[in-house]
């Protein structure tokens, strides 16, 4: 009786502490939902559900002249998706060359990853823009997807670790069935690292989804802006009042980091359960 006491007070309290984490998990992300759909432009309310509801803001967004939300949304759309699948391609073929090959200055450049990866992005900013500078791509969002997607490759030792886990007797079996390193890399490993592919891509998309600093420091013009950028200034040029507003913007921002994490999970299920097999 003492033993399923016990085991009902754990469970009990592990309900409990799930409970309390879903509630500050799904509080802020409901009150920013709720406010922007709350008239006016307060950021106190007495209510958590506001006592009438507006879409005006959302509509604001799109028809105020004094900013360009629509244009910031496609600009960050273009930009998160191009460096999704550049990054996604880059990591995935050079770790698998680092983790399958063995070739002269491998560990010396395992060794330089390591070492780059462990100094923040902040301290090569500069050198960044200058070097921008010089190739005239200042103010260019062909700048930012080429250093999201090249500074992706620098923590890759997660995907590397993925691919030393896979065992090398499904490469050699297909090597003599006649399978080049191509035909290996295309029909045995990509299905397999189908999981660690859905983690590249969630994470590179949302990271160039939601960067300020580096954005902020390259684009220039208006017209180029990201969403992170032009949020920024929409409440710097309102002096900080008008937060419903900022809220049906976060909403919008929400949602295709929302759909793509929906999307996905369906191929990381897949390919967490899926195995290989010698026909």
């Amino acid at each position: 009786m003492g033993r399923k006491s016990a085991s009902f007070v754990r469970l009990t309290l592990s309900y409990l502490v799930l409970i309390a984490i879903a509630v500050c998990a799904v509080y802020p992300a409901l009150w920013v939902v709720l406010s922007s759909l709350r008239p006016g432009t307060s950021l106190f309310s007495t209510s958590l559900i506001p006592e009438t509801f507006t879409l005006d803001h959302y509509k604001e967004l799109f028809t105020n002249p004094s900013f360009r939300y629509g244009v910031w949304y496609l600009n960050t759309l273009k930009i998160a998706t191009l460096t999704m699948i550049f990054s996604t391609i880059l990591t995935t073929l050079s770790m698998y060359a680092l983790s399958r090959f063995r070739f002269r200055g491998r560990k010396n450049t395992l060794t330089v990853m390591l070492v780059l990866g462990m100094f923040p992005g902040f301290m090569s900013m500069i050198a960044i823009f200058i070097f921008l500078l010089q190739l005239n791509l200042l103010d260019t969002h062909a700048a930012l997807i080429i250093v999201y997607s090249a500074g992706s490759v620098l923590g890759g030792f997660v995907v590397k670790g993925f691919y030393d886990t896979i065992p090398r007797s499904l490469d050699e079996a297909a090597r003599i069935d006649g399978a080049s390193h191509l035909q290996v890399f295309i029909k045995i490993m990509l299905p397999l690292s189908r999981p660690m592919l859905t983690y590249v891509a969630l994470t590179t998309f949302t990271g160039a989804w939601v960067d300020f600093i580096f954005a902020k420091l390259v684009l220039r013009s208006k017209e180029n802006w990201t969403l992170a950028v032009g949020m920024w200034d929409l409440v710097n040029s309102y002096q900080n009042s008008n937060f419903t507003l900022f809220a049906a913007g976060a909403v919008l921002i929400a949602i295709p980091i929302t759909l793509l994490f929906v999307f996905l999970q369906r191929f990381l299920v897949q390919g967490l359960t899926s195995g290989a097999s010698k026909g």
